[in-house]
Formats: structure tokens, sequence, C-alpha cells
């Protein structure tokens, strides 16, 4: 493949096909591509030496594992300085491996050197699987991480990295054995996203429905972004009594709902709509910019003084606050710039002037009675969930449309970036509750799914006979490994958009199309009359 670089885990890569040249769609620049597959060929590397010795695997290694593979998930990490420091860990790391435990295993490939290229050149149809499995990982690694920041671990999500990465590497595997990894990844995702769900709520208490307002008080501020919520609590532990307040940004709206984190009366709000508008919105606001997580575009000169990372979040040029989480730097530089003169009233995309979030899945089925009675008598007809992520590309607007154009006795439940696109509509309420549901960020999914696992219960059937559908917006590789948990709780039907994954090769599609019955999105007003219909 004479290329500069290969890569298509992302809705918006070039021409719907595979960034190729100098620089990808998101900002990543070709020698930054070549070593996040270099680091993950190493991770492949390792995963194969650890193979049969998983017994000694230890906590560090697995941290190190989550924040690598994290690190080339789209929008976090344009840093090759970084990059290279975490290559050279995984070496040392394998090294020491090596050396302590001989592979126990029949075939042991301890040696092995394994180039990711050999993926990007495969058959089309393992190169689909494996970068199910590959980007479903990657996406996974993220919510495993922010649990693993609070302190919770699951050794069986830990493992099953390593499988799942000798999985990738395997140079003899068919679609039949590949086909039971992709489905596992969704398994386990599902694990991992009930255990980040217990971190967060464990550690920041239930969340409740809050009414969020847009506008930016006069003073000081800090935004931040992303969606990690530990970051958020220490910013506000550190930033308490300083006069500064705090805004959130992105996926770090739904934090305004914990009880643990909304106690401090200097978390004011939410700045800005959806996470592709920052080079915009960013420009020129007279306060500094906490990035997380992902979500990061390449900050431009205007304000790239102004943007600080975080944890695996890196860019060249732009502050990094250590693992000990010092925010001195940014408090700082809030308190240089000093903020807006006077209160200054932002809207949401659509006009709205706040928003609400909350829903998690305790609030929703708190009041599943009431739920349940309004579709029994026929006062919600259709329930949606309408969710995932947000991205630059055309053809977003559909979210936004098919929302408007929703029935006026449907309910809709969102979660994740993707909501920005609607979530300041007034839609009303339905039976007693608001008919738009925010339920939180991405790894919320689980959520979503508790709430539906419920109501087949109430109405005796399966998830896929309720009247509820499934319209998801897909950008990062978070977004995947959420699709392959619905599809190994078999839950079909789920409309797929702006546009169908690059990777999946036309068999692996059409497997999924057969099987679970994927329709890609067209109209809202199309899909609507179709979705109603059955």
């Amino acid at each position: 493949m004479n290329k500069k670089m290969f890569c298509f885990q992302c809705e918006q890569t070039a021409a719907g096909s595979a960034c190729t040249g100098k620089a990808g769609v998101c900002g990543k620049k070709a020698d930054t591509a070549a070593l996040q597959d270099q680091l993950t060929s190493q991770l492949i590397d390792l995963a194969i030496s650890a193979r049969g010795n998983e017994r000694y695997l230890t906590p560090a290694i697995d941290k190190m594992v989550l924040e690598c593979l994290f690190a080339t998930v789209t929008n976090v990490n344009f840093d090759d300085h970084v990059l290279t420091q975490l290559i050279d860990r995984v070496e040392r790391e394998k090294a020491r491996f090596n050396d302590k435990h001989s592979c126990q295993h029949d075939g042991c490939q301890s040696s092995t050197n394994y180039d990711i290229s050999q993926l990007w050149n495969s058959n089309e149809d393992i190169r689909s699987l494996k970068s199910l499995i590959l980007f479903g990982i990657r996406g996974m690694s993220a919510y495993a991480y922010h649990a693993n920041v609070l302190g919770y671990h699951d050794k069986e999500v830990a493992r099953f990295f390593y499988k799942a990465l000798c999985a990738i590497g395997s140079q003899d595997a068919e679609m039949d054995t590949l086909l039971p990894v992709v489905l596992e990844t969704g398994a386990i995702n599902l694990r991992c996203m009930e255990l980040l769900d217990k971190a967060n709520t464990e550690t920041f208490g239930t969340p409740e429905p809050r009414q969020v307002s847009l506008t930016v008080e006069k003073g000081p501020f800090i935004v931040i972004s992303g969606h990690d919520l530990y970051d958020l609590k220490e910013l506000l532990k550190q930033t308490d009594g300083t006069g500064i307040n705090i805004y959130t940004h992105g996926e770090m709206l739904p934090a305004h709902s914990y009880p643990g984190i909304n106690k401090y009366p200097h978390l004011k709000g939410n700045f800005g709509t959806a996470w592709q508008n920052q080079q915009t919105e960013f420009a020129d606001i007279p306060a500094p910019v906490l990035f997380t997580t992902n979500c990061l575009m390449p900050p431009k000169p205007s304000y790239i003084d102004r943007v600080f990372s975080t944890e695996v979040v890196a860019y060249p040029g732009v502050t990094h606050i250590g693992e000990k989480r010092n925010f001195t730097p940014v408090i700082q530089k809030a308190l240089s710039l000093g903020g807006y003169a006077k209160d200054m009233h932002f809207t949401g995309i659509n006009g709205g002037k706040s928003v609400m979030t909350g829903f998690g899945h305790c609030t929703v089925l708190s009041a599943a009675d009431t739920i349940i009675a309004a579709i029994k008598e026929g006062m919600i007809r259709h329930i949606f969930l309408v969710g995932g992520c947000d991205g630059a590309k055309p053809g977003r607007n559909y979210y936004t449309e098919f929302v408007q154009k929703a029935p006026e006795d449907s309910l809709i439940l969102t979660l994740a970036c993707g909501k920005y696109r609607f979530n300041d509509l007034n839609l009303g309420t339905i039976g007693g509750l608001p008919r738009l549901l925010d339920m939180g960020q991405c790894n919320d999914a689980y959520s979503a799914i508790k709430v539906a696992q419920a109501l087949a219960d109430a109405f005796q059937c399966s998830v896929n006979d309720l009247p509820l559908t499934l319209v998801l917006s897909w950008y990062e590789q978070k977004a995947v490994c959420i699709l392959l948990t619905l599809l190994h709780l078999g839950i079909k039907n789920i409309w797929l958009g702006p546009t169908l994954p690059a990777f999946l090769s036309p068999n692996v599609l059409d497997f999924l199309v057969e099987k679970y019955n994927i329709t890609p999105v067209s109209t809202p007003e199309n899909d609507l009359t179709k979705m109603l219909s059955h």
C-alpha cells in the first residue's frame, strides 16, 4: 500500500474511504499516524508474548495498555514525542516480561515483530472484522481508563484486551474465528460500561435531572471539555474560593447531574455547542480550556496558549497537566485573562438558552410505571433513542430534523455529543415527562440498555418487539464498541448514519444487514414513515 498513511477509523475519513495523504481529516499528521500504528503493533506483540502467562500480568501493565489504546482514539493524542515515549514503555515492558516468563503455549510467538500494515493490506473481510475488534477495544479502553482512574477494575475486562490484540495479530484467523471475538468485544464492553456506571455513581452520586444555563457570568472562568468526571471534580476543588467559575463543554455536560459535582456553586453552566465548533467558539474567549479526553481539534494559533490538556490528551505546544492533577497553570491563566466584563448570554444551535441533562437509568426507571401506563393508554406511541457522536461532515442536520419531525406522541431518549444538534429544543412534555430525555455521555448507553431491558420485562417481550427505534450517529471508536454491545445483545433494526463505516467490507456489511437489519439513514421523513409502520 503506497500511501503516506492509512486510517479509516472515524466517520469523517477522506472520501468515505480512508485518509492516505500527509494528514488525516482530523488533523493527525502522517508521521503521527505511523507512530500510532507502531504503538498498536507493540501492544499486539506484548499480548502475544503474554499469551499463556496472563496470570503474571500486573495492574500496572493493564493500565499501560489502556493508556496506549486510548492514545490512538481519534482526536486524543497528536504529539509525536508522547507517542514515542509510549512505544518505548511498551517495548521495555515486553522485554521485561519475556525475560521473566517463558511462553507456555504451543507455537509460542514471544519474539514476534508484528507490523499493523499487514492488517491494512490483508483480505478485505479479515481486515474488516479485525478492524471492528481493534476499533472496538480502542473505544472500550476509554471507558475502562475512566473507571480505573476512580479505582475500579475488572480482571475479565482487563484480560480481554490481550485476547483481542492476539486475535488481531493472528496470522491464520478466518471469518468464523473472528466473528465470535467481534461479538465478545460487545459483551465485554457492556461489562465495562456497567463498571464505569458503578464507579461514577458510587463516587459522585446518582445523576438527577438538572437544568443547565448557557450564560457565562462575568469574571474569570475555565472551560473543561471531555468525559473524565474526576478531572472536573479536582478542578472544582482547586478553584473553590478563587472567584473562578467553571463551565462544562461537550461530553462534560452530564457532569452537572451528579450530586457530588453540582454541589460546587462555582460550577455555573455549559459553554459552546457541538465539539467540532470549538475552533470558532474558542477563538477569542478570555479564558483557558482544559481537555481531559478525546474531542480535541488542532488548536489555532489564536488560542493555543489558552489550551491545556491532561491524562492521555496531548498536542504539540499545548501545556500538559501531569498525573498529580495540579491545575495551577490553568488557574493562573484564568485569573490573568479575567473573563468577560459582563454576563454573556449564549444559545444552543437552535437558539435555546438552557439545556437539561441527568435522565440516567435510575431516574427514568423511577418513572417506569408512568411510561408503561402512557404506552398502554396510547399517550406514548413510540420511543426513539436518537444518540451518538456529532461531527463536522454534512448530513448531521438529519438528526435535528428527525427530532423536530418526530410525532408529538413519541418520547425521545438521547445521549453522547450528538444531542447538541437538538438538546436546546423545547419539545414539551408527554405523560408528565419531558419529551426529550438526555441520559448522559456516550458510555451512558448502558443506561439506555437498562431502560430498554426493563420495558421489555414489563411488557413480557423482547427489546426488538418494543415500540422502540434506535437512530444512531457514529464518529469514532467509542461508538463502534457501543454498536458491538447492541449486536451482542441481539438488538435489531438499528438505523445508522450519517454514513456507514468505511472499514465494513461488503460481505461483513451484508452479514450485519441480514442478521441485525442495520439500516443506513436516508431522510427523516422517509425513515420515520418506515419506523412507525412496524
